[in-house]
């Protein structure tokens, strides 16, 4: 396909980091930013149990992510696939290529965190292994998985047919990524605005051949986890970037044209600002839910497993019935009939019934209609 480059942008080569930064133009979306930011960690940190009730959070990341890059899959598909997965029943092999991709990315993020949390700093080769683990299997998985790009490569609009954007060349990509980890040790900038530069100039250096918008997004939720602007990993941002994909790049491209970082800046804080609204409202509501839940399954269930109940569900939202039975802690007998009363309140549904070896397929419904991208 032959792509018009008349209205492309090159890189910015050796006009990064920005030498200084006009913080006027800013500083009303870094105040509004931070205190957004500052409102949802208050959240986590009263949440005795964020793991299990922002698992959704980052299953709804990974599908909106890799739907920006013309993924699409949904949460449904997503939790259907690994229930079967977990379950071990089954052919997972006919499963389509972009459920695999968004499982991969969702992965990768969570290895990485472990990753951190013993020590390893953001670097190179911690970037390298994200994008080895990406993009193992599916599409990526020929796309030199793990190892920088040796050919120069743009970012376009496929249905304009235009080249937008010119990375950096291979040639001097070491060079630009040695600048940028030197950035990320070793800038005064504030957190939020340190972020967002950093996401910037990783996106226009953009050095693998497939994966740099999903493994830059990422980035975002790491640095500002690293930096203790939020005190648990969970921020995931690319649902506005999704809404204002146009804009996104829009003003991504003024910086390299125009060297305009401060209208970056504030597009990203604002960015910021309005996920931190919503992620606060979304696991507010999950949180809700869970208190609300935790008194029915009591009601329902009249036994000491029923927590372990309640957790596994939030946790494995969509199940196959000897998941439940073999992992959830609780005693054979027990979970069996925990199935049984979950499904005579409407607490849980039948996705697909029991056939021969297959064990029934259910879904809690009340967590998966917050979730839904």
């Amino acid at each position: 396909m032959e792509l018009n480059i008349e209205n492309a942008v090159d890189y910015h080569y050796d006009k990064f980091p920005p030498n200084s930064l006009d913080y006027g133009q800013f500083l009303d979306p870094l105040i509004k930013a931070t205190d957004a930011v500052a409102r949802y960690d208050q959240m986590l940190k009263n949440m005795h149990n964020s793991e299990i009730l922002l698992a959704p959070l980052r299953n709804q990341e990974a599908v909106i992510s890799s739907r920006m890059e013309g993924t699409v899959s949904t949460m449904d598909e997503i939790l259907k696939y690994e229930a079967d997965l977990d379950a071990e029943t089954g052919n997972t092999t006919k499963v389509r290529s972009e459920i695999i991709e968004t499982i991969l990315y969702q992965r990768a993020l969570k290895v990485t965190q472990k990753a951190m949390e013993d020590g390893y700093p953001l670097s190179q080769s911690l970037i390298k292994g994200i994008h080895q683990r990406m993009l193992s299997l599916g599409r990526g998985a020929s796309k030199s998985p793990g190892s920088f790009k040796n050919q120069q490569n743009y970012l376009a609009d496929k249905l304009k047919k235009e080249i937008l954007f010119i990375p950096i060349s291979p040639e001097r990509l070491q060079d630009g990524l040695e600048k940028l980890f030197q950035y990320i040790g070793q800038s005064t900038h504030p957190a939020l605005v340190k972020t967002g530069i950093t996401h910037i100039e990783f996106e226009a250096l953009h050095p693998f051949e497939d994966g740099n918008g999903r493994i830059g997004r990422m980035l975002i939720t790491l640095m500002m986890w690293s930096s203790k602007t939020i005190s648990a990993p969970h921020f995931y941002i690319s649902g506005y970037l999704e809404e204002n994909k146009d804009l996104y790049i829009d003003t991504m491209r003024k910086v390299s044209k125009y060297g305009d970082w401060e209208a970056w800046c504030s597009f990203f804080l604002e960015a910021v600002e309005q996920q931190a609204i919503k992620n606060l409202s979304i696991a507010e509501s999950i949180r809700t839910l869970y208190e609300e839940m935790k008194t029915v399954f009591s009601d329902v269930l009249s036994s000491k497993w029923s927590v372990n109940a309640l957790d596994f569900v939030f946790t494995n939202p969509v199940f196959r019935n000897n998941k439940f039975t073999t992992r959830s802690d609780i005693p054979t007998a027990s979970a069996a009939r925990f199935t049984r009363a979950l499904l005579e309140n409407n607490l849980i549904q039948t996705l697909e019934e029991a056939s021969g070896r297959r064990p029934a397929l259910y879904s809690f419904e009340p967590l998966m209609k917050l979730v839904r991208v």
